[in-house]
């Protein structure tokens, strides 16, 4: 509810003849502008505006900061060089409020970059408190599920989005330099697919029909590609109707591209290039410190072959391993899965034994074909598949395959997945009978890329969950206003 002081203080204001919420205002620099100009700058006139964070009045000198989209600057008013309105104003300003600042940029008493004020505009009363040493609470859901508070009062939240910002801008402009074209597929699809997940479903009503939110782009990239599209890309949101923890959120946002006339080993070469690049961009050097950890991000990446990498570390041979020896493993093992099938055994195999012990970026080539019904089987040992994911310090950041593109071949294993499907593993996605009409049309030799920006941006800014990563993550409502809405 609005503080009683602060309705009043915004009365005086109308009262006056100051409008506490008005259409614009002439923003001429930012805080940034200034500190990094100021040579230039100082003894000039300048406007800027911002929220007040810091307020101080002695008798008839004020000192406060002024938050913008850059940073803080310091403000200083004094009558007699301030206008009359200008100190009125400032006695019903409080710490919150959004205040217009015209004046000459100085430097203090202190030596300190500021502005000395002459004119000041209100221009936005705020009615309720800051909340005071707010990044220091222990329930980081509040932080989560009201982020303009967290913006408003921790600059190193504000950097991590301008890191996340970068990182999307440099692989954009990394994928168009190379020829790719960015795309936008359906985010509501009839059948969902391209991965192995459960999916949201929805209904829409004029066509009388449920449809799902997509768990993957994929299906639909290739569709481009069989027409023609050689070289295209999508910056989308997924979603997936899963556990949420330090790694997983229900909507996310992936990279995917693919590319005509390639293969895995294309895009092997591709990732170093674009990953290694992208970290010197943002840092100057190939150093990522993640956790007290030096990762290293230059060329050439460590390579290791997924199966050999088991069999070395746990004496498990998992090429050829079916179902029931799968349910065997583990129970032996001890491993947490979902589905006791070859697929996520070999997973949490995986999990288990080498994960942990990759540190640097490090790819991982080769899984079961079983694990991969999108995937061509490797062309030296058919039990494998051309498929890699990129690890660091744990994490998975990129999956890339030698794209399937034998209609025959594909329908073979969408209904070999249907089967999991009814055998009760949910992450199963349906037969797409469109997909498999449009790979009969013929599609050419593809390689395709896929990678969790919210993961990679975690790695990049050291941040050990996705949810510091994501503006307005999925958070448990508030039971206060559920009641209300209820009501």
């Amino acid at each position: 509810m609005a503080d009683e002081t602060k309705l009043e203080k915004m009365r005086k204001l109308k009262e006056m003849g100051s409008d506490p919420y008005p259409y614009s205002y002439g923003q001429s620099h930012h805080a940034s502008e200034i500190a990094d100009n100021f040579e230039k700058l100082e003894g000039k006139e300048a406007s800027i505006a911002g929220r007040v964070m810091r307020f101080r009045g002695m008798g008839k000198l004020f000192f406060f900061d002024i938050l913008d989209g850059s940073g803080k600057i310091q403000v200083l008013a004094r009558s007699g060089t301030a206008s009359d309105r200008a100190i009125d104003i400032l006695k019903l300003t409080d710490i919150g409020d959004i205040l217009g600042i015209k004046g000459k940029v100085i430097k203090s008493d202190r030596g300190e970059k500021s502005i000395e004020a002459k004119e000041i505009t209100m221009l936005a009363k705020s009615l309720l408190f800051l909340p005071e040493k707010f990044h220091g609470l222990s329930d980081t859901e509040v932080r989560y599920r009201k982020r303009y508070l967290d913006l408003m009062m921790n600059p190193d939240v504000r950097k991590v989005f301008r890191t996340r910002a970068k990182v999307i801008k440099y692989i954009r402009d990394f994928l168009d330099a190379k020829g790719y074209l960015e795309v936008e597929t359906p985010i509501l699809q009839s059948v969902y697919g391209g991965a192995n997940a459960k999916p949201f479903i929805t209904h829409h009503n004029a066509l009388d029909t449920d449809l799902y939110l997509r768990i993957a782009d994929e299906l639909y990239l290739k569709r481009l590609i069989i027409g023609g599209m050689e070289r295209v890309y999508e910056f989308c949101k997924d979603f997936r109707n899963e556990d949420i923890d330090s790694t997983h959120n229900p909507e996310f946002t992936m990279l995917e591209f693919y590319q005509a006339y390639g293969d895995y080993n294309t895009f092997m070469d591709m990732t170093e290039e674009m990953l290694s690049g992208l970290v010197k961009s943002l840092f100057g050097s190939f150093d990522v410190t993640y956790q007290g950890e030096r990762i290293l991000f230059k060329a050439p990446f460590k390579r290791i072959y997924y199966t050999e990498e088991i069999k070395k570390l746990s004496g498990i041979d998992i090429r050829e391993m079916d179902d029931k020896e799968a349910a065997k493993i583990a129970e032996k093992e001890g491993l947490k899965v979902k589905v006791k099938n070859n697929y996520h055994v070999a997973d949490a195999l995986f999990d288990k034994y080498v994960l942990p012990n990759i540190k640097d970026p490090t790819f991982a080539v080769d899984y079961p074909a079983y694990m991969c019904p999108l995937t061509k089987d490797n062309r030296k040992d058919k039990r494998l598949s051309e498929r890699f994911e990129l690890f660091a310090c744990g994490k998975e950041l990129v999956n890339v395959y030698s794209e399937l593109t034998d209609p025959i071949e594909q329908r073979r294993k969408f209904e070999a997945q249907a089967m999991e499907k009814k055998r009760g593993d949910e992450e199963m996605p349906p037969v797409d009978e469109d997909f498999l009409e449009a790979i009969e049309y013929g599609m050419p030799p593809t390689a395709g890329f896929g990678m969790g920006i919210d993961r990679l941006v975690m790695l990049l800014t050291d941040n050990v969950s996705i949810k510091e990563v994501l503006l307005f993550p999925s958070v448990r409502p508030e039971q206060k206003k559920v009641e209300k809405r209820k009501a």
